[in-house]
């Protein structure tokens, strides 16, 4: 009997003012938390394969890039369209350096680059082309299809939202 009215108690509250006050703090926490720091997203597609799979969901950590710029290597989340559609995508060279794919190797600056995280070789070959001041060059880590097939390229610093959490 008294472990039924426990279970009715935990699952119906009385809705007392101090009961009010934390449902609304913890409303208020979780609207700040998941909607500006924390941001809940779903990976759609298989461009970051192997490190990110199909269907995962993860958090944009939104603070990640307060106070510094995105380095080579960083895995990136950035604002495709809207607030809603975002990609997921690592940097490969940063402002002012040279990008070019040459028969499936990425040269920054003329200098061939180690991409250890890297599944399936490329075959991608792309002129040279300088990135520009407040920019980045992102591509995904699976690069096993036709370079046509692939979204990737140079992107603004203000389209960076952050980096996923895990």
């Amino acid at each position: 009997m008294l472990l039924n009215r426990r279970v009715s108690q935990f699952f119906f509250p009385s809705l007392t003012p101090a009961f009010m006050i934390r449902a609304g703090c913890i409303a208020l926490a979780a609207y700040l938390i998941f909607g500006h720091l924390l941001t809940p997203f779903w990976i759609k597609g298989n461009s970051m394969e192997p490190a990110y799979q199909n269907g995962e969901v993860n958090f944009c950590w939104k603070l990640r890039y307060l106070f510094s710029k995105p380095r080579r290597g960083d895995v990136v989340v950035i604002r495709f369209a809207g607030q809603r559609i975002t990609l997921l995508k690592r940097v490969i060279a940063l402002e002012n350096e040279e990008v070019e794919f040459r028969n499936g190797r990425l040269l920054i600056d003329g200098k061939e680059q180690n991409e250890p995280y890297l599944r399936h070789p490329c075959n991608w070959t792309l002129p040279s082309r300088r990135v520009e001041p407040d920019s980045v060059y992102v591509v995904g880590d699976n690069r096993s299809g036709p370079m046509q097939n692939h979204v990737f390229g140079q992107t603004s610093l203000s389209r960076i939202l952050g980096g996923p959490l895990w």
